[in-house]
Parts: structure tokens; sequence; C-alpha cells
């Protein structure tokens, strides 16, 4: 069993707010996490159960109403969100802290009805795949440090060995335990199967499921790109609104995420094209075929998964901050790049770029030096994980960093 630091910000948001809804994709842990919380008091409830989705789609506020006089920890919530709707009248009837524990593997929040219902009731905590401190069974320090204007630092260092295997494992509960990377590989494509027949076919507006089945696989090549969604619908056969609408319904799912442009006093310079990143190294290797040995031998392969792999891992830290921070990507049209601008929400800001070679050039550091520049007074501090042996600045701000300081 792996520590879930999630599970400090659910036991919070119980005891002062009605609904509390744990939001991830698919066998990410949200059930085992809900089990752990709640004791003989709650009654639990599966719509992963046909026949109580059957009860309930027929008549959710019935539904609702008839249930026992006790806390509801009601499981995979998205297969019936009209629901939703009912637990908000219950909920201005009696506003009890705690009274409902929901989860969903689709971002029901992302219907307008339902956000708008339950806006002052519910409280929504995302519970990512593990993260590399939770595997670890370590706190995360990498995101303190960096808020408090200090250089992380790294017990682990030239960590490419462990890396590598990470990468391909993956942060998915189940590959993370099994024996070897090919067991993990195996869970993997059984994961996509299920996806492409439960969760894909289910969310509303798919008229073509073979180009959304082309998609979630295509995603795993673009990770760490620039999204152009008039490329991507060429590729799919699909026009540019279709393949937009396509790719945010894979965000729902919680599979991608697209990253906005960073926007700074030059806005006229910067390009204000989003990235997209998959959520697992793990589920991309898969998909694309890619195993350890074919990683050590294509670094060009191992540098474009490592950044997908340390942007998951900074989001991941940055649901347990106080601080919210909000992830970009800069680049400007001088193709001057960072790979992750991370701005708090008092606008000050924090670049980090990813270098999957353990040696350093002065020219490792000209976006950390342009962002800096651009971003003037808010700039906080900019870090080039590599992997290497020592944090080592490079000018005022910029720091080199070894990579395992982000769960060091």
């Amino acid at each position: 069993m792996f520590p879930r630091f999630s599970d400090r910000l659910v036991r919070e948001a119980l005891a002062d707010t009605p609904v509390v809804f744990v939001m991830g994709a698919r066998q990410v842990g949200k059930t085992t996490l809900v089990k752990n919380l709640i004791d003989n008091s709650w009654e639990y409830i599966t719509f992963d159960d046909i026949a109580q989705a059957e009860v309930a789609r027929a008549d959710p506020v019935g539904f609702i109403r008839n249930l026992p006089a006790r806390r509801i920890a009601l499981d995979e919530v998205q297969r019936v969100p009209e629901t939703l709707l009912a637990i908000k009248q219950a909920v201005d009837e009696d506003r009890t802290p705690g009274r409902y524990l929901l989860t969903g593997s689709a971002n029901a929040l992302l219907r307008p009805r339902v956000s708008d219902a339950l806006v002052g009731r519910m409280e929504a905590v995302r519970l990512a795949p593990l993260s590399e401190c939770e595997i670890a069974g370590r706190e995360p320090t990498f995101l303190g440090a960096l808020l408090r204007g200090e250089a992380p630092s790294a017990r682990n260092v030239r960590v490419r060995d462990h890396l590598v295997r990470r990468i391909v494992t993956g942060c998915f509960p189940e590959p993370v335990l099994r024996a070897g990377a090919r067991r993990a590989s195996a869970w993997y494509r059984q994961y996509v199967n299920t996806l492409i027949q439960r969760d894909v076919t289910d969310l509303p507006g798919i008229g073509h499921v073979e180009a959304m089945t082309k998609l979630l696989r295509l995603t795993a090549v673009l990770s760490g790109q620039l999204v152009n969604l008039t490329d991507l619908g060429g590729r799919l056969g699909l026009n540019r609104l279709t393949a937009g609408k396509y790719l945010g319904l894979l965000e729902q799912l919680f599979l991608v995420e697209r990253v906005p442009a960073w926007q700074g006093a030059e806005v006229t310079r910067l390009v204000k094209t989003p990235k997209m990143h998959a959520v697992d190294s793990g589920l991309m290797c898969a998909v694309r075929g890619i195993s350890r040995r074919r990683l050590v031998a294509n670094p060009a392969d191992l540098g474009s998964l490592l950044e997908s792999f340390v942007y998951n891992e900074l989001r991941k830290q940055a649901l347990w901050v106080d601080e919210p921070l909000a992830f970009h990507h800069y680049r400007d049209k001088d193709k001057v790049e960072v790979d992750i601008v991370m701005e708090s929400a008092s606008g000050k800001c924090y670049g980090v770029e990813v270098k999957a070679a353990a040696s350093l050039r002065a020219r490792d550091f000209v976006g950390l030096k342009r962002l800096r520049r651009v971003a003037g007074k808010r700039f906080r501090m900019g870090v080039l994980l590599y992997d290497g042996d020592h944090t080592t600045a490079f000018g005022e701000g910029l720091f080199a960093v070894p990579v395992g300081a982000l769960w060091g």
C-alpha cells in the first residue's frame, strides 16, 4: 500500500464541505482511497454495479432521497451524472459537512448544469497516478524549496537507470506493483482496451469511435509537443473543431492535459499555442511499444518522455502545496523555449527546463535566461533538471539541479 498525500485534502474537505468529489483517471486508486477513509457509519454504493446505476438513472431524485440516513460514498458517479443534481437538492435541505463522498473517472464538473448547481456545496480533489514521492514513501520537498526561493537538492544523483525504469513502468498503482516491465506493459495495453470499450464509448458526442481510439494513441506520440488541431484533425480524418472537441473529451477522462502558453509583457513576441502532455509515461511507452532497451539506445525518445514525466510529477506535487500554481510553457517567435513555467497566484514565475544528459553547456540556459528577462521582477527561479551530480548556480536565480531532486 502506497501513501496517498491527497488523503489529507479529502479529510480536510469532509470536515467543512457537504460534498467532496475525488476525481481522476480510471485505476489511479480512487476507490482504494475512499474505502480507507470510510468506516461503518458510511453507506458505500458503486455505479459500476449495473443494477444500481439503472435504478438511479430511472429516478435520480428518488434514488438519493431513499438512501439510508447515513453518510454516502458514491463510486463512479460519472456513470449517472443526473444524481449530482439530486444531491444538490438534498444538500440544500441539509448542509451537514461530509454528507457525500463521490468519485469519478470522468470530469462531470465540466457539464455546465452540474458545475453551476454544486457551486458552494462541493469541493473537488484531484487524485493523480502515484507520484515518485508516494512510490518512494517520502514527503515531497521540491516545490516547497522552489517557493521558498531555495535551490532544490537531491539525495540521489546520476539516476538514469532508475529513471528509465520508472518512465517505462509509469505511475499507475497496479503496474508499479507488477514484476517487471513486460507485465506492466501488458497491464497498460489492457487498460487502453478497457478505455476504448467502456469509457470512450460512454462519452457524449462521440460520432467516430475509431477516430477517438486513434487520437488516444496519438496523444502518446505527440506528448510534449505544441497542439496543432488542423494537423491533428488531418491525421484523424476530422475537421479542426471536431479534433479539438475529441481532445477535450480525453481531458475529461484525465488522460491528457493541454498546457497553455505563458503570456508576459511581450505578448506579441510569444507563441500562444498550447502544449499537450499525456498523463503517464508508462501508458505512453506501452502504446508506442517503447522498452527500457529502446530508451537506452535512443536518447531522443528519452528526452521527449522525460519532459512529460517531469511535468506530471510537478503537477502531482502542486496538488499538495498551499499556494496554488498555474502551469504553462514558454515559447517565443525566436523558437526559444522553457519546458515548464509555474506561476503563483501572486504572479511569481518559476521556470523548469528538462535535459536527459549529464553534461551541461551555457546554451542549455538560453530559455531560462530569456524567461528571466521577459518576466522581469516576477521571475523567482529557473531550474535545469539534468542527470548530474550537483546543484550548481548558473547566474542570478538560475540553477542546474539533479533530476533526482524531484523525489529526493
